[in-house]
């Protein structure tokens, strides 16, 4: 606390430990200007002890700012000033804050295993390179799938086909000039973007290329390993100059090199259309299975760590179909959102997920996903509130999982809508964290009430210390903001010894509990309630 004239009136000790002082340096009375070159000859003071007085706190206004130091530490300071005069400041390290958040800055950006680019990386620079594809440049799209990575995976264990994917992406970039890219997409897929293409022949070259490479022996762990990689490519402008039409006609070329029996390299043709057929078919079935009401939903158990006792479901969208049996969300989601038909789907799992938790014990939540489709309808306000009071639900049990994608359009649009349903009681959780863009920047913006961690840094547990320090940052984080952190997928006991010790709130995953049929649901909490004082996780 400094007075009018710029003299210490008190500090703690914490302050001069923070800036290296000795305590007895730092005395009342002595002036703003001394105090800062008392830490500048200490070697934690950057810049101009008169500049930064003159500039930061000669006109009396609040300020807030970081400051690093020397040593690499950051410190948040903020001064407010006082009536009569003078300020009182704070000084926060904030060090290990932003380290989390730079981890978790490039988990957003890039692949754990690989380093590579993730997809959502990779579109955006895309993006970017077909705008110079308008100006007269062309490039080339490239989708690789490594031919008989599953056999090696299956063999050898996760452990060698993770060296294997390390080793496979080494080679890949060693395959491309500096104008090129290469990003992994998940599993054995990645994707290669080849600029200042002059032609179909350029492309072929690189294909070949990058063939050859990764044909190549392995030697992992004491294992001769021999693979080969499927290549398609589609060309710009020739294929068009979309980003997911280009991916979409190359990875419809992928499909055609595999088809040739593997190791090849094929182009997109505009007869490849049996893909589409095939999507032509499931769009016809889903909105037939609307009509006659084919989805069912299951309900996954969530666990706190801290008691063990059950604290709600996630509600889970499955289809019946007549011929095909249950479907899992994976395969029809996508596209019930790409036709619009995830809107009155949407709208029914609400209806029947609050009408079934109202008949569960008081304790127990529930937790709904919401797709963007859903948001950018902008009906979500009235179907949250139609389903609540249809059920008799309260509004404090539901829970709307949302993923960055919901973020990504209308913002504050969308950031309203939030606000509108965390106004009636809701609360409100980020699906998926660490698989998008720039889930910080809307921990900022909006109050989440949960993160969950998605299950592929789970399942990468063991495999090496990335996800561990991935996870790590998310529940530092998750702690410091107040918001409480869900593990997704925790499939064994070590993966939930591990996820206990980092201190996540919950965890779900087959481990604790599969999704369970509605009907199956009444057993299942009598069990629970009937071994609830002596239930606890294992």
């Amino acid at each position: 606390m400094f007075d009018a004239d710029q003299r210490l009136i008190i500090s703690n000790q914490r302050y001069a430990e923070m800036y290296g002082l000795s305590p007895q340096s730092v005395q009342p009375g002595m002036t703003l200007l001394e105090l800062l070159r008392l830490r500048a000859a200490a070697g934690t003071f950057q810049g101009s002890p008169d500049q930064n007085v003159a500039t930061f706190y000669s006109k009396g206004n609040a300020v807030a700012h970081v400051s690093d130091l020397p040593d690499g530490r950051a410190i948040s300071i903020a001064a407010e000033p006082m009536n009569g005069g003078g300020w009182v400041a704070t000084h926060e390290d904030i060090t290990e804050r932003k380290t989390a958040e730079a981890k978790i800055e490039y988990m957003a950006h890039h692949d754990a295993l690989t380093g590579l680019p993730n997809r959502t990386a990779f579109k955006n620079h895309m993006k970017q390179a077909l705008s110079r594809v308008k100006r007269g440049q062309q490039l080339a799209v490239h989708c690789l799938d490594l031919d008989r990575f599953k056999f090696v995976n299956d063999m050898l264990g996760h452990a060698v086909g993770d060296a294997l994917l390390q080793d496979v992406s080494r080679r890949l970039a060693n395959c491309l000039r500096d104008v090129d890219s290469v990003a992994r997409l998940g599993g054995d897929e990645f994707v290669v973007l080849q600029e200042n293409v002059c032609g179909p022949e350029d492309a072929a070259t690189l294909a070949e290329r990058i063939i050859n490479a990764i044909s190549q022996s392995y030697n992992l762990d004491g294992n001769q390993i021999n693979i080969g990689v499927s290549i398609g490519t589609a060309l710009a402008p020739h294929n068009g100059l979309d980003t997911d039409q280009l991916m979409r006609s190359a990875d419809m070329a992928l499909y055609r090199a595999k088809e040739a029996g593997r190791g090849v390299h094929r182009f997109f043709e505009p007869e490849m259309d049996r893909e589409m057929q095939a999507r032509r078919s499931l769009e016809s079935d889903l909105r037939e299975a609307v009509a006659l009401q084919q989805f069912e939903l299951f309900y996954q158990p969530i666990v706190s760590v801290e008691t063990g006792q059950l604290s709600g479901f996630e509600a889970l969208l499955r289809w019946r179909h007549p011929k095909r049996g249950l479907v899992a969300p994976a395969e029809f989601i996508t596209v019930c959102e790409e036709i619009g038909l995830i809107v009155p789907i949407g709208t029914w799992v609400l209806k029947e997920a609050c009408k079934m938790a109202a008949t569960w014990p008081e304790d127990t939540k529930l937790s709904v996903n919401i797709s963007p489709t859903q948001f950018r309808k902008g009906t979500v306000i009235l179907d949250v509130m139609s389903a609540l009071a249809a059920s008799g639900l309260s509004a404090r049990r539901l829970e709307i999982e949302i993923t960055e994608t919901v973020l990504l359009q209308d913002t504050d649009e969308t950031i309203a809508t939030l606000n509108q349903l965390k106004g009636l009681g809701v609360r409100i959780a980020m699906d998926d964290f660490g698989t998008g863009y720039s889930s910080l920047g809307y921990l900022r913006r909006f109050p989440f009430d949960r993160i969950k961690i998605d299950q592929s840094f789970v399942r990468d547990l063991n495999d090496g210390p990335n996800s561990m320090a991935i996870i790590r940052a998310v529940t530092g984080l998750g702690s410091s903001l107040g918001i409480s952190t869900t593990a997704e997928g925790v499939e064994t006991a070590e993966q939930l010894r591990q996820i206990r010790a980092e201190g996540c709130t919950e965890v779900q995953g087959y481990f604790l509990s599969k999704p369970i049929p509605a009907q199956d649901l009444h057993r299942y909490l009598m069990s629970t309630q009937s071994n609830k004082s002596n239930r606890r996780v294992a």
